[in-house]
């Protein structure tokens, strides 16, 4: 016998609701006390390799300073060689025993394999690998002349972190270790402007996703979803539609608009913190989540919002959030001095 469509359409949210209602409240806390007991057995890194992609600067940077601050061996990969030093320096002051660098583009496969073997070779082992290599194309659909110009995105955010972690898991399958992967609350967002980014991030966390269930206990993986963090990215720098990385503040206070932006420096350590309790996901700031539940229960509102903010005005860089961030004379609240002033870094 067949069961039609009809039938299940009539008989499946129901049945779902009602073992949802019922499995909840136990799921729950089972939930907060597994929290509590990977928090009291918190990873000890001392020691341990962590290999970061995207190390030169914002998030990655930090979670370098944040691991070796806990006495972590470090490989940090990026393709600006100089500023990789600067960071591998600071990193030993802080506490780490030892830093290798390794210039690299995670867009190209044979890098990707080059530095994880290299890590490999140098320390014998590897323990966490933290995929946080990124760009942020940012342009009208519409508005694109040459639409190729941004496939830089998914080469660089999600190839460039699906090479990396094809190489090194069996490296983490003997050590037991952990992923790290850097996605970003942009991945549920309908943001104007930033759709290649958000189809690029939303890939990285399926990715993950999906991988986890592959993986089950071999590999811990830790989805991070970042909302705004101060970083480059936060300070203007952008993929342009001519394919060129550019420093535009003006569209930077039009996407960014009344939203806060976090300490680079409190992000990492929220990171470093979760990964060391092994959590399955981690949103930071915490308060980023809801967005997730108003895209899931109301999408229609949240599509509603972005498009009266971040599309009407009376020109693309003279929109109503741009408009609201002037008015309200928030900004030098909202935004850290290093993203209002570029040539200053994150401490």
């Amino acid at each position: 016998m067949v069961v039609d469509d009809w039938i299940l359409n009539i008989l499946v949210p129901p049945t779902c609701i009602a073992l949802l209602l019922f499995i909840l409240p136990p799921y729950l806390l089972f939930k907060i006390t597994y929290f509590v007991l990977r928090s009291l057995l918190k990873e000890n890194v001392a020691g341990k390799v962590i290999l970061i992609t995207g190390a030169s600067s914002g998030i990655g940077e930090h979670i370098a300073y944040e691991y070796g601050r806990r006495g972590a061996r470090l490989a940090l990969v990026a393709r600006r060689e100089n500023r990789l030093k600067e960071v591998a320096q600071r990193a030993l002051s802080l506490g780490s025993p030892q830093v290798i660098t390794i210039p690299a583009d995670v867009s190209i496969i044979k890098d990707c394999q080059r530095f994880v073997d290299c890590t490999v070779n140098h320390f014998g082992r590897l323990d966490h690998l933290v995929n946080n290599a990124g760009i942020v194309p940012v342009c009208l659909f519409e508005h694109a002349t040459d639409i190729t110009n941004f496939a830089p995105a998914m080469d660089i955010n999600l190839w460039g972190s699906a090479y990396g972690t094809y190489f090194a898991i069996p490296h983490l399958r003997k050590s037991r270790g952990k992923i790290i992967a850097i996605a970003s609350s942009a991945g549920w967002l309908p943001t104007p402007r930033m759709m290649f980014y958000n189809a690029s991030k939303a890939a990285v966390i399926s990715l993950y996703e999906s991988l986890r269930t592959e993986l089950g206990k071999d590999i811990g993986i830790t989805i991070v979803t970042p909302g705004l963090v101060e970083s480059e990215m936060t300070q203007g720098k952008f993929l342009s539609k001519e394919g060129k990385m550019i420093l535009d503040q003006e569209i930077r206070d039009v996407q960014v608009s009344l939203m806060p932006i976090r300490s680079v420096s409190e992000a990492a350590k929220s990171i470093v913190n979760s990964a060391c309790r092994g959590d399955p996901h981690l949103t930071e700031p915490a308060w980023i989540r809801t967005t997730f539940y108003l895209q899931i229960l109301c999408p229609q509102l949240l599509e509603y919002l972005n498009r009266w903010t971040l599309m009407s005005g009376n020109s693309e860089r003279d929109t109503i959030s741009k408009k609201l961030l002037q008015l309200s004379c928030l900004k030098k609240f909202l935004y850290p001095e290093s993203v209002r002033n570029p040539t200053l870094k994150p401490n």
